[in-house]
């Protein structure tokens, strides 16, 4: 995370770690097929721990279900 992600305590914007849970969600189903992707819900966000700014975050992601015209991916923020 760099300094321009930052808010007035020195901690990372919930809505840049969000974006970046987009991201990797949308690479994962890429994994799964060459078509676009948009994301229509995340259904749920728990944010246990801030996080720093110079702090290592890594996004885990899995596919979970791939149906006809969706797929749904976990992602996991470490």
């Amino acid at each position: 995370m760099l300094p321009k992600d930052t808010n007035a305590y020195g901690t990372i914007f919930g809505g840049v770690i969000l974006s970046h849970i987009d991201l990797a969600g949308g690479i994962e189903a890429r994994r799964q097929s060459p078509k676009k992707f948009v994301t229509k819900a995340m259904r749920e966000v728990v944010f246990v721990a801030p996080v720093y700014l110079g702090d290592l975050v890594t996004f885990y992601t899995r596919t979970i279900e791939i149906g006809r015209t969706s797929i749904t991916v976990d992602v996991e923020v470490e």
